[in-house]
C-alpha cells in the first residue's frame, strides 16, 4: 500500500489531524486536482508540487522555492522509488493540476 505524505510524515496537517488548529489543513491533503497521481489521494502523492506544504516545521512556497529541499525529503524519495518508470516530474504535475 502507498501511503500519502501526511500518513508517511504524521505532521497532523491532515482534515482533523492533531496539529490543524496550530497549523492549518494542509493543501495536499486537499489537492483534488493530483487525486490519483502516483496512486496518492489528493496531493498525498505529488506533496513537492503543491505550495503551502510543511517541510522542517514551516510552510513552503511555489514549487520553484522548494523544490530543493523536497529533492532531500525521504517521503519524496520514496515516491520515486515505489514509481520508478511512472513517477510524474514537478512539472507535469504542476501542468495537471493547472489545467
Amino acid at each position: 500500500m502507498h501511503l500519502n505524505c501526511w500518513e508517511f510524515k504524521k505532521c497532523g496537517r491532515e482534515t482533523g489531524g492533531a496539529k490543524v488548529d496550530e497549523l492549518g489543513v494542509c493543501p495536499a491533503t486537499t489537492e483534488q486536482r493530483a487525486d490519483g497521481i502516483h496512486s496518492g489521494k489528493n496531493g498525498g502523492r505529488a506533496c513537492w508540487a503543491i505550495a503551502g506544504t510543511l517541510c522542517k516545521g514551516e510552510v513552503q512556497g511555489t514549487y520553484a522555492l522548494k523544490m530543493l529541499n523536497c529533492l532531500k525529503c525521504d517521503f519524496y524519495q520514496r515516491v520515486v522509488s515505489d514509481e520508478r518508470w511512472g513517477f510524474m516530474s514537478g512539472e507535469a504535475i504542476l501542468k495537471k493540476i493547472r489545467g
